[in-house]
């Protein structure tokens, strides 16, 4: 059995075959050589597994930022936050910090907020002086901010195998992902201060409420979403689905952006999307149900009890665990293999499950820009013709940035309880 689930995964992951594949074949070697269990267990598993109501938001959330990022929403949240910024030290690289925050607030995916961002301010930041490596390390790093502000897809995941609440989720992760992008923000200011890079125009209240006027409508939707969740008038999934109404009725209707086809193009998209994402999903918990029913999570647990060791450290041994497991495995496996094995131990330790989750989240979101496989690296290189040797120079102190967060994160819970708190106090 240990080669089924230790040796065999391994060795396909060496040889480049693609995640879902890596675990469905495990499971498979599993079920025919080692147990003695009918297959159709498997099927069972598979299907089973994406047979959840929180699981429907992922496509509904995919589609509307898919809409958007088509149409000239980001363009007008990108004018309203420039204005709001007006002349500080780095303004631009302020505005694509702002900018990812909020559109990551409607589609929740990194790799999209990367692209649709970076169309816009990778070049304007190139016309200002920026030097190539920064702003191919910020427009790199700040995309894994939207998977830790609400709403993200990850946290959907994680709260399906932590049988979590996502709401509670969501709330928890508003401080932190705001946390994030003010150090950035502020590291920003500094890098353009030192290398004595120019703002652009200065605040201009008129301005300002010309921008807020012509993208009041983009701006909506993170209202729309995140005060009908904390306000609890509809769930994460019932707001997914009305953000997907929303967003086609502003670029097709209000902003005229985009045309029917156009609109039913970006279903056919979301739909490829949704079932590369559902395909990891349904292999990666059917792989966390091989692991239960052979004792693996139980026996961890007892082993970690063995070590004794105190909470703060069990905390430290899993972020190294998660940076380690991030750098490889994009954040849906790793999210639905380890959760499994990982909430037994923290429950063990006293350790609050929301909490968890954002560490778990934050983890996993630097692996998103991490070399060597971070996906946000490998959009930034295709979508805007950015040069991997700059990337990986460009995100060093971003990295620093993140690892920095992650320890106040981890070891200052009320960073992300206190979200849970204020938000959903009622």
């Amino acid at each position: 059995m240990s080669f089924a689930l230790g040796v065999l995964p391994v060795a396909l992951l060496l040889l480049g075959f693609p995640i879902f594949l890596v675990l469905l074949a495990s499971v498979t070697v599993a079920l025919v050589f080692f147990m003695s269990i009918p297959l159709t267990v498997l099927h069972q598993n598979l299907y089973g597994s994406i047979d959840a109501f929180p699981l429907l938001a992922i496509p509904f959330f995919i589609y509307a930022g898919e809409l958007m990022g088509r149409g000239s929403v980001a363009q007008r949240i990108v004018d309203v936050v420039q204005a709001g910024v007006g002349k500080v030290p780095g303004s631009l690289g302020v505005t694509t910090v702002g900018t990812s925050a909020i559109f990551g607030a409607i589609s929740g995916a990194s790799a999209a907020t990367v692209a649709t961002v970076g169309r816009i301010m990778v070049p304007a930041m190139r016309r200002a002086g920026y030097p190539e490596t920064f702003s191919a390390g910020l427009i790199t790093a700040v995309g894994a901010i939207d998977i830790i502000i609400p709403p993200s897809i990850p946290m959907i995941v994680y709260g399906a195998a932590a049988q979590e609440s996502v709401p509670r989720l969501y709330a928890a992760g508003v401080l932190p992902g705001l946390l994030i992008a003010a150090l950035l923000a502020l590291y920003v200011m500094w890098f353009a201060r030192r290398h004595g890079i120019g703002a652009t125009e200065s605040f201009d209240l008129r301005r300002l409420a010309r921008s807020a006027a012509r993208g009041v409508w983009a701006l909506g939707a993170p209202v729309i979403i995140l005060g009908g969740i904390y306000g609890g008038v509809f769930s994460p999934t019932e707001a997914a689905g009305i953000a997907c109404v929303y967003a086609a009725f502003v670029t097709r209707v209000v902003y005229r952006d985009i045309p029917w086809r156009e609109i039913l193009d970006a279903a056919g998209t979301t739909a490829i999307f949704t079932s590369q994402i559902l395909i990891i999903v349904a292999c990666a918990s059917v792989f966390s149900w091989l692991l239960t029913v052979n004792q693996v999570p139980a026996a961890l647990v007892g082993w970690i009890r063995s070590l004794e060791l105190a909470p703060w450290m069990i905390l430290a041994v899993l972020n190294v665990l998660l940076l380690v497991v991030g750098c490889f495995v994009d954040p849906l496996s790793a999210i639905l293999v380890l959760t499994p094995l990982l909430i037994p131990i923290v429950k063990g330790a006293g350790i609050d499950t929301v909490h968890f989750g954002i560490v778990v989240t934050v983890n996993l979101a630097i692996g998103l820009f991490h070399p060597p496989f971070g996906i946000n690296i490998f959009v930034a290189q295709s979508v805007l013709g950015l040069k991997l040797p700059v990337i990986y120079r460009g995100i060093v102190p971003f990295l620093v940035l993140y690892l920095g967060a992650l320890v106040l994160i981890t070891y200052v819970p009320d960073i992300s309880l206190a979200g849970v708190r204020l938000f959903l106090a009622h």
